[in-house]
């Protein structure tokens, strides 16, 4: 068997391609494997400084494969059991890894984002989509709710009405309608070339500031505003005067490209 998740790291930038085209990508033990292993991965390379997901063939993710767990109560029992340090279980985690990941996720969406597929795109930090690629809050038709993080991105994206509508629904929007409800982030005719090209752009600026805007636009909508306002003050302290925080000033100073540093 082929591996479910493939990883390529090209100039700072890493594409991570969900591998199962025949599945449509759809969620069995090894691809939930397969996709926290690799966002650990990224995670311990700080070389990365952004990243790419996508689906290989016709979709990006139609979800769980219901039936790669019939008859087997302990995978099952395994996605809902914690693993490490985060305090996601492993279903959770293939959606919310690429917030653990400390640099930008663009998720590059075709085709299928059904249930857990649209959980792990809703964990990227960015969603390119084509208009005609289909979303679903799906857990509701196979009498479920959605678990896979969905609480910790969805709900900082939409009103409150809008995720219980598609939540109590399940029913299907286009990628027009997920720009317009704020789930996605713009319609394009070729999200993974779009993605590359903003991805390529990322990795040119300062790894360390790319890393603490991540970290402030993630933590900062759950704390109060006292709390968030520190971090804020916080992350800029800890950039000011730094090898690359020079670098950029120098750079922009002398109209030449500037050469910054990896992250120790």
């Amino acid at each position: 068997m082929s591996e479910r998740v493939q990883l390529t790291i090209d100039n700072h930038v890493a594409t991570v391609r969900m591998s199962r085209p025949e599945k449509r990508n759809a969620l069995d033990p090894d691809m939930f494997d397969g996709l926290i292993r690799m966002g650990k991965r990224i995670i311990a390379d700080k070389s990365v400084r952004a990243v790419v997901l996508h689906g290989e063939g016709k979709a990006f993710c139609a979800g769980l494969d219901f039936g790669s767990f019939l008859g087997s109560p302990e995978l099952m029992q395994k996605l809902l059991s914690r693993g490490d340090e985060s305090p996601a279980n492993v279903a959770q985690r293939a959606g919310w890894v690429w917030q653990e990941v400390q640099v930008p996720v663009i998720a590059a969406v075709h085709g299928f984002a059904f249930g857990g597929g649209l959980q792990i795109a809703l964990g990227a930090d960015l969603r390119y989509v084509t208009a005609d690629s289909q979303f679903s809050v799906m857990e509701i038709k196979w009498g479920l709710v959605p678990d896979m993080s969905i609480t910790q991105t969805m709900l900082k994206l939409v009103p409150l009405d809008v995720a219980k509508e598609l939540t109590f629904t399940g029913r299907i929007i286009s990628g027009i309608e997920a720009v317009e409800l704020g789930l996605a982030t713009k319609v394009s005719e070729d999200p993974l070339a779009d993605a590359l090209e903003t991805a390529k752009l990322i990795a040119t600026k300062s790894p360390h500031a790319i890393r603490a805007g991540k970290a402030l636009l993630r933590d900062a909508p759950g704390m109060s505003r006292a709390d968030a306002l520190k971090l804020e003050t916080a992350l800029q302290v800890s950039l000011l005067g730094s090898p690359n925080q020079t670098e950029a000033v120098q750079a922009n100073m002398m109209k030449r490209a500037p050469s910054f540093k990896d992250p120790e």
